[in-house]
């Protein structure tokens, strides 16, 4: 019995018909794609939103300010971008440097890590605000005579906390290392230190800095 042969198949009928193949399938999409439903956003897929703006009434540096800002405005951004307060540093942007330290209300904070729209009616004071070239602060004095600071960049935001610093030893707010909480802190080196370990001086002239403090603290200023 003749079994039949095999068809033969040449390399260039193959090719053939994977472009006639093609072909068809290329035809069919756009119909099935004219004929498909908008496809829908995945209910866990990222929103995007349309910016609101907000007024906001601060005095700062014993100005009064009015700024209307875009609401995800950090104060940061609110004093070196609308009022060109340039001299508040933006570090990390994470609230872990200090460069950004300022003043509300005589209580220190990174100001990268909160809203301007959340300070209606505060009082803010920036590192132009606690001297003039004319007329220093004695804690920027200090800072000049001792030399507590190298590049400059993270200065602002220590002179700001540095005056924090002593007022809050003089109102008696302890600290982590405060050994008795019954009694009013004590400045000692220890205090200053834990007080000032969130302002990082990347070139390292913390012994300055303590020295330019330390005798901040013993004119009582």
């Amino acid at each position: 019995m003749t079994m039949p042969q095999p068809t033969a198949l040449t390399r260039r009928d193959l090719i053939a018909a994977g472009a006639a193949t093609l072909a068809g399938s290329g035809v069919a999409h756009p119909a099935a794609a004219e004929t498909s439903q908008p496809v829908s956003t995945p209910p866990n897929a990222p929103r995007t939103l349309d910016p609101v703006s907000a007024k906001v009434r601060f005095t700062v540096n014993g100005a009064s300010h009015e700024l209307t800002v875009d609401t995800r405005t950090t104060l940061l951004d609110a004093l070196r971008e609308h009022l060109h307060l340039t001299g508040t540093k933006k570090g990390c942007d994470h609230g872990q440097c200090g460069a950004c330290t300022v003043m509300v209300d005589g209580v220190r904070i990174n100001s990268c890590l909160t809203l301007a729209v959340m300070h209606e009616g505060d009082s803010v004071t920036t590192i132009e605000g606690l001297g003039s070239p004319g007329n220093l602060h004695p804690m920027q004095a200090a800072f000049i005579k001792h030399d507590g600071y190298q590049c400059g960049y993270c200065t602002p935001g220590q002179i700001c906390s540095a005056v924090a610093v002593l007022g809050e030893i003089r109102d008696g707010i302890p600290s982590h290392v405060t050994a008795d909480l019954s009694t009013a802190p004590e400045l000692s080196v220890d205090e200053v230190r834990e007080r000032m370990s969130g302002n990082i001086c990347r070139c390292g002239a913390y012994s300055n800095i303590l020295e330019a403090i330390t005798e901040v603290a013993g004119r009582g200023a």
